[in-house]
């Protein structure tokens, strides 16, 4: 997909030079970005659908609490 992007010629000149800095043209540095922004907002979805599983989950502690004596005892 080719998108069309309008920028001041100011910036786009600073985000080359950027860009070259990294080993990278300017196309690429915008092709990761918009990879990394579209992995994030997958991310992002995993986590939130994570803490909804883990909040809905019981747990298997069954009344165990953790007990900072106990776990200081020396054997």
């Amino acid at each position: 997909m080719n998108i069309t992007l309008s920028v001041d010629e100011r910036i786009a000149e600073q985000a080359r030079a950027a860009a070259a800095t990294m080993g990278k043209s300017l196309n690429q540095a915008v092709r990761d970005y918009l990879e990394q922004l579209a992995g994030s907002q997958q991310l992002a979805s995993e986590l939130d659908n994570f803490e909804r599983s883990a909040l809905a989950t019981p747990g298997r502690l069954e009344g165990w609490r953790f007990d900072r004596e106990e776990a200081n005892r020396r054997a």
